[in-house]
């Protein structure tokens, strides 16, 4: 039987989201492709048998994955580097997502526990949070794990630790994401999974890649869980 946002978010004793995407655009004002090629120039300074394949992606994500092939200084220096403009990122991205806050709301009002779960790092998530006021509406950030980038999602371990620091099992969160290996994740965790298709072509790529249900607007998110103030047994 297909799922529908109905059994995903109404089985739930947890709602996690993805951070860039979901909640906010976190490279709008400082597009990652200028950070990537900082990274990479960084990279190719310290290892410079990367920097070929350093200088190939405009993923900041993929240079920090790729400087742990230069050891553990590179790493380290590589993700300080990364962390830091994600800060200065987030400073200027904006406003949240349309619905963001309203998804993060009605989340709390529906008496889920709420987590942010991403590969940006936390001090990042943290200090956009703090800007726009959204701190009151979370209880744990789950960002990138230090100096791990092959923990970072797909890995199923940002998900575990955060139905673990919730006090849930697994199989009864629901992670909100806009990408493909956020899907993988959420199956790796045996979580469930809405797919955000903020791009036309996300919802078939989302859809391939086996999220339960795919939303355009993380409005409907919203409007379902506000649907769900009261305890089920009382609707």
């Amino acid at each position: 039987m297909p799922e529908t946002l109905g059994t995903l978010l109404g089985a739930s004793k947890a709602v996690l989201f993805d951070f860039d995407g979901p909640i906010c655009d976190v490279f709008r004002g400082l597009p990652a492709p200028g950070i990537a090629a900082e990274l990479a120039d960084l990279l190719s300074t310290l290892a410079p048998t990367l920097a070929g394949a350093a200088r190939s992606t405009h993923d900041p994500m993929e240079v920090h994955r790729l400087s742990q092939q230069g050891g553990a200084k590179v790493l380290a220096a590589v993700e300080t580097a990364l962390t830091r403009a994600e800060i200065r990122a987030v400073a200027v991205a904006g406003l949240p997502t349309a619905g963001a806050v309203a998804a993060l709301q009605a989340a709390r009002n529906a008496g889920r526990h709420v987590a942010i779960v991403s590969n940006n790092s936390t001090e990042c998530i943290r200090e956009y949070l703090y800007l726009h006021g959204l701190g009151v509406f979370v209880d744990e950030i789950i960002g990138r794990p230090r100096l791990r980038p092959d923990l970072m999602k797909p890995s199923p371990h940002p998900l575990l630790t955060a139905a673990s620091a919730l006090g849930v099992p697994a199989n009864v969160t629901v992670l909100v994401g806009d990408s493909v290996t956020d899907i993988g994740a959420a199956h790796a965790a045996g979580a469930r999974s809405i797919g955000y298709a903020n791009k036309p072509r996300k919802v078939t790529t989302l859809s391939d890649a086996g999220a339960g249900v795919v939303v355009l607007r993380m409005q409907e998110v919203a409007d379902f869980l506000n649907l769900r103030v009261l305890p089920e047994k009382e609707l």
